[in-house]
């Protein structure tokens, strides 16, 4: 992929050479989930970045949970990842919004017969977490990759779901970059998300409840373990 000049010199990894040897060493997908993945770059949909799922599939195989909270689903295509990269039978819940995008991942859902054992929540993120947490489920693992303005908001309902031993994984959490500058090199339009992702970034770090980790691949991925039970 070109980057223009000016996005190139923020990215996380400019060089491409070193972007296309670290994707090169991913397996190759299923031909099933690789055509989600196809058709998904090709509409332009969000999703995850290939170096960035190279980490997502580590983080699955190292923790194996049996339950994973998802906030963001788009297509489907990283809901199917995990449940192809996990070593036991998960339980998937996945939250989305756009109706267009739910329509698509259950017929994807449908075509790699995982259908079961995914349960997709329809409607708006912050809301159902808050009904999850009404429920009383814990989750092993979250993986979040949602609206960006609105993780910090995300974030006190996933502190509720999780226990101690759960992992978080955030993706895109370094903005390609600008969340380590000053808020006024970025454009006016892009500040609310700046402020709002270094206080995520912030909230996370300083809560004793978590420990803490960025790990620049792809577009920044915060890792996060819960190390001891809600205060």
């Amino acid at each position: 992929m070109n980057y223009p000049e000016t996005v190139k010199d923020r990215i996380l990894i400019a060089d491409e050479n070193v972007r296309g040897y670290i994707c090169s060493l991913e397996p190759d997908l299923p031909e099933d989930i690789a055509e989600i993945e196809k058709k998904a770059l090709t509409d332009g949909v969000p999703i995850i970045k290939k170096d960035a799922g190279q980490f997502l599939r580590y983080v699955i195989k190292d923790t194996a949970p049996e339950s994973i909270l998802e906030i963001g689903t788009a297509v489907g295509f990283s809901a199917s990842l995990m449940n192809y990269w996990s070593d036991k039978e998960v339980r998937i819940t996945t939250l989305e919004k756009m109706q267009e995008r739910i329509s698509e991942a259950k017929a994807n859902f449908e075509k790699l017969g995982i259908s079961g054992r995914i349960r997709l929540i329809e409607g708006d993120a912050a809301e159902n977490l808050e009904k999850l947490c009404e429920e009383g489920t814990y989750y092993d693992f979250v993986f979040l990759d949602a609206a960006k303005a609105q993780y910090g908001i995300y974030f006190e309902s996933i502190k509720k779901l999780t226990k101690k031993g759960s992992v978080i994984l955030t993706d895109n959490i370094l903005q390609e970059g600008s969340v380590a500058q000053s808020k006024f090199s970025v454009t006016r339009r892009d500040r609310t998300i700046h402020k709002r992702m270094r206080e995520y970034i912030k909230t996370v770090f300083d809560d004793k409840c978590f420990v803490s980790t960025i790990v620049p691949i792809g577009d920044g991925m915060l890792l996060t373990k819960k190390v001891r039970d809600n205060d």
